[in-house]
């Protein structure tokens, strides 16, 4: 029995397959080269080979690892404190107007707060310890989270909707059947900006204070002036965000098959 082939991938198609690497490596070798060459010193600009020492050190250090597990669990936990939250609150926004009417303006007022000067305000409420980190990162993803779920509960078709009304079904049933599906795709936009600002307010919140994570290991490179370090800690903050983001698009495309970008990317 012959074992089923997968599909060839045409780069014509999907050029960015080639593209990215592309951009990456003329990234790397002109910054590697460039840097020598304009008499930047070490200190202030490290090529990419010295990041890449400093990465292999950091990561045979079992205390990374220990930062690096507080960073993503202090994350985790905001995202889905932060999304939990929106769901819920943009759910009934959506639904009822007089909710929108009295809610919303307080909502953007809150939104248009810097996070930053809301940190030191988490720490004397909630300690040095994760608590205050989960809030600021629940604080982050809050926000897009909400609005793409009161902008994709209010996408649905508004025929549908009354061809249900009409053959007597339910507010649940037009919810289930209509609302929800339409708004899939927006909710999934959302994740995907809610879980790399969930990993932000994390940091953000290490910054001001904490006894470990990623963010706090930043500080500790930045006092003991290892630019290769923290540009190694960066590398690995970047890596985490596509990684999050990767795992959205996929339950994106295998739950939201139906959508027209899913369809355009061949999912």
């Amino acid at each position: 029995m012959k074992r089923p082939t997968r599909p060839r991938v045409d780069l014509k198609e999907r050029p960015e397959l080639l593209l990215v690497p592309a951009v990456f490596v003329t990234v790397v070798l002109t910054w590697e080269f460039a840097v020598p060459a304009l008499g930047v010193d070490d200190y202030v600009l490290p090529r990419p080979s010295q990041i890449l020492l400093a990465l292999r050190t950091l990561l045979s250090d079992p205390l990374f690892w220990g930062h690096l597990r507080v960073t993503v669990l202090e994350s985790l936990y905001g995202f889905l404190l932060g999304v939990g939250a929106a769901v819920v609150l943009g759910t009934v926004i959506a639904q009822v107007r007089l909710v929108e009417r009295a809610l919303m303006p307080y909502v953007v007022a809150f939104q248009t707060v810097p996070k930053v000067a809301l940190a030191p305000l988490f720490v004397v409420w909630f300690g040095f310890g994760m608590t205050s980190k989960v809030v600021m990162a629940a604080v982050i993803s809050f926000f897009p989270m909400l609005v793409n779920v009161i902008e994709g509960l209010r996408s649905a078709d508004a025929d549908r909707i009354q061809m249900l009304t009409v053959f007597g079904a339910s507010r649940f049933q037009v919810f289930r059947m209509v609302r929800l599906p339409s708004a899939l795709p927006f909710v999934f936009a959302g994740l995907d900006i809610g879980i790399v600002f969930s990993i932000l307010g994390a940091v953000v919140g290490e910054f001001i204070g904490a006894k470990e994570g990623l963010g706090y290991l930043l500080l500790q490179t930045n006092y003991n002036f290892d630019i290769a370090a923290m540009f190694a800690v960066l590398a690995v903050l970047s890596v985490l965000g596509l990684i999050a983001h990767f795992i959205i698009r996929f339950a994106q495309r295998r739950l939201v098959f139906w959508s027209e970008e899913n369809r355009v990317l061949g999912a």
